[in-house]
């Protein structure tokens, strides 16, 4: 017998459900011909999302600029002699405006997109990203306080940042960071893995998913009561997995909140494209003098943008903390971090500053890029109201609050004595080839049950999934 390792224990149980025993078992199903349907996950192209053509046009001449001149002279050649080019249309070939932006990328990065750039990212990027917010939260010279490009870190995807984060706050097993139930289980993965203490708080379901002061407080005393020292809260908005948007006063309660008690703030706000009509504000805008160190972070795999593979993201600082016991700052002590990696992965921190610099008003690409964008938008809103109308068909089942970011979170009124919501999504699996994760893995209130369905495959799809869903769920639960 080989002798065995001892791992870190807090690695062995960390648990992450959107890749846990169902999903597994859907690829087993596959693997024996079984058609299955991956709702397990926000994952858009994987379920047949086009990409944005601008945004991969730019890549695609990035990563072969020599392709850059040829496509100059495939443009001059059609400007002097149409008629040779009649049978072709504009998408056969590259603007010159985006070869001109490629250019200035490409001088901009100096040594392309196979070297490692500086740690935080180019600061080309990062002033484009403090630009886009404050273009996002109205800030002008007289209004609002400037994002800082000093403080932002390019980061791979949001998850990322959100690890970077947790990590420097958990400094001893007595420290807890509180986050809300349901959640994505990201924060628990990392609460667990940097040997934290994960502290629940609960957003009113029957309301909308809205939270207010006293449900913080309930849960920051009882967490100090068991001897936990609270140092941050996690706010998932638009939210995953409820889909909620949160009320402007639920996001000044949570400011109000953290300054009390000396907290810092992670605003996951991934979702901020994903509205469907809904009005959303930031917490930089909303945070306004406050004294509170927020860390906001944005992604270029959600939103209309769909680049979950290009892994993409940043985090934006604001009110750093100071550091016990060091003479390092806290932006000294992130920088120190990222640089462990070196840098975050370029192509996605090229497709990071073409999410926060959409194609100029008037531009060859600009008309395409809106068409695109809004196309994928209203599918999505569209698809998201045929899986709600189908569970209004469905037993005792209830669905709360609005529409937003990419997932519905059902509750389960009516399961068979003795089964779960584990046990309901594996059942649903196997007869329907529907993959969706149980609302257990995310956190729920005890006694309710839950799953969770990301409204991303295609309208087709849905079409023929969504009866032998409905025709399941009435079987399953009159049993």
């Amino acid at each position: 017998m080989p002798v065995g390792v001892k791992v870190n224990p807090n690695i062995v149980e960390m648990e992450y459900a959107v890749r846990g025993p169902i999903p597994q078992r859907a690829a087993e199903l596959k693997q024996q011909g079984m058609a299955t349907i991956a709702c397990n996950i926000g994952n858009p192209q994987a379920l047949g999302q086009q990409p944005i053509t601008f945004y991969r046009q730019v890549l695609r001449m990035l990563e072969i600029p020599a392709g850059i001149e040829r496509e100059r002279v495939l443009n001059g050649l059609r400007r002097r002699h149409r008629e040779v080019f009649q049978h072709m249309n504009d998408a056969d070939f590259v603007s010159d405006y985006v070869l001109d932006l490629c250019d200035d990328i490409l001088s901009k990065l100096e040594t392309g997109l196979g070297a490692y750039t500086e740690s935080r990212g180019p600061m080309f990027i990062r002033e484009a990203i403090a630009q886009f917010v404050d273009k996002r939260d109205g800030v002008t010279g007289s209004n609002g306080i400037p994002s800082d490009p000093e403080k932002i870190f390019l980061t791979n995807g949001a998850s990322e940042a959100a690890k970077y984060i947790i990590d420097m706050l958990i400094a001893d097993g007595g420290d807890g960071i509180m986050i809300p139930i349901p959640q994505y289980p990201l924060y628990s993965a990392a609460i667990k893995k940097a040997g934290g203490r994960q502290v629940n708080y609960y957003p009113d379901e029957e309301d909308g998913w809205t939270l207010n002061r006293t449900a913080l407080e309930e849960a920051f005393t009882d967490a100090v009561a068991r001897g936990t020292n609270v140092k941050g809260i996690v706010v998932i908005n638009p939210a995953n997995p409820t889909g909620a948007i949160l009320p402007e006063q639920s996001v000044r309660d949570v400011i109000d909140f953290a300054k009390e008690h000396g907290l810092v703030i992670i605003a996951d706000e991934v979702y901020q494209e994903n509205l469907y009509g809904a009005t959303w504000l930031s917490f930089a805008k909303l945070l306004e003098n406050k004294d509170v160190p927020l860390f906001s972070l944005h992604s270029t795999s959600k939103g209309f943008c769909g680049e979950c593979g290009h892994r993409g993201g940043y985090v934006e600082v604001r009110n750093p903390p100071p550091i016990e016991g060091s003479r390092l700052s806290f932006m000294e002590v992130m920088y120190k971090q990222a640089s462990v990696s070196l840098c975050s992965n370029t192509p996605g921190q090229v497709l990071t500053y073409l999410m926060v610099q959409a194609p100029k008003e008037g531009s060859e690409p600009y008309e395409q890029f809106v068409r695109e964008r809004e196309a994928v938008l209203s599918d999505l809103h569209a698809k998201a109201t045929m899986i709600r109308k189908a569970l209004g068909r469905m037993n005792g089942v209830e669905c709360f609050g609005r529409t937003g970011a990419m997932y519905l979170f059902p509750r389960l009124n009516r399961l068979p004595k003795g089964t779960t919501d584990f046990d309901y999504c594996m059942k649903l699996l196997e007869t329907t080839g529907l993959c969706t994760v149980n609302g257990s893995g995310f956190g729920q209130r005890e006694g309710t049950h839950h799953l969770r369905i990301a409204f991303l495959p295609p309208k087709t799809t849905l079409e023929e999934v969504l009866p032998r869903w409905i025709e399941f769920h009435n079987a399953y639960v009159a049993k």
